[in-house]
């Protein structure tokens, strides 16, 4: 979880540090983080040495969040805020969960009777603008979401069935063939009444399983829209050009990567 991944950039930038201090020099590209506030949040403003090296933070890679479609370009305008939000624009309740690789759980979403609209990100980490080769060197802290406008003819609980439905809430930063902190699943809430539902269906989870739940169940914070290419990529035919079927119940195995 969290606590993993900032002892590895601790641990990482501790070693770095020394290491510029007593030699004085700063490899080309790498750089170490500065700190700003947005929206109550501390966050990197500036890639740390490990998205220097990946590269994920480069110019060209930069998200474009107005000119991302549908929800996601709203998403957009509320993460260079800072900010989070209950209800969209239009008056849809929001929820956001992490199950994995983003793709199949937006599919899953998508199908639900209720769901009006969602859009795939990266949420619970520390720097702006976080793009997808970033969040995937693991340097951000970001995971790997989704979120979800949906109306009242949909219940929360729903939600959290398809969540719980769809992973494993005890494999640890992973799901499936994916491993990593930016795999690492969890339920993110946007009001009390969500954590209050949340943790009690938690509870009920535990009874479950012999291992514990490594899924976190953590207010959400900024939720960064992913690059455009993909918001619901499945639908729109994946790696295979397959497209799958995003109808409301449909019931056909999701094929994760298309």
């Amino acid at each position: 979880g969290k606590a993993y991944i900032k002892m590895k950039k601790s641990v990482a930038l501790l070693a770095f540090g020394a290491l510029r201090t007593a030699s004085g020099f700063t490899p080309p590209g790498v750089s170490l983080p500065t700190f700003s506030r947005v929206g109550g949040l501390r966050v990197n403003t500036q890639r740390n040495m490990f998205g220097s090296l990946f590269g994920g933070g480069a110019a060209g890679q930069k998200i474009v969040y107005e000119n991302l479609k549908g929800c996601a370009n709203e998403m957009g305008r509320l993460a260079l805020k800072g900010e989070v939000a209950e209800k969209s624009e239009k008056g849809y309740n929001i929820a956001t969960f992490a199950g994995g690789c983003f793709w199949g759980l937006e599919l899953a979403y998508q199908r639900v009777p209720g769901v009006v609209e969602t859009a795939v990100g990266y949420c619970q980490g520390e720097d702006l603008e976080p793009t997808y080769g970033a969040v995937c060197s693991g340097s951000t802290g970001h995971t790997e979401a989704v979120q979800v406008y949906y109306d009242d003819t949909c219940s929360y609980e729903q939600l959290l069935d398809t969540f719980f439905n769809r992973v494993d809430p005890t494999t640890v930063n992973g799901q499936g063939n994916d491993r990593g902190t930016q795999y690492r699943t969890g339920v993110y809430t946007h009001s009390d009444s969500q954590m209050e539902i949340a943790k009690a269906r938690f509870e009920v989870e535990k009874g479950n399983y012999r291992r514990p739940i490594a899924s976190e169940l953590e207010k959400v914070e900024v939720f960064w829209p992913a690059e455009d290419y993909h918001q619901q990529y499945l639908e729109k035919g994946g790696r295979m050009g397959s497209a799958q079927s995003a109808e409301k119940g449909c019931t056909d195995t999701i094929r994760c990567y298309g």
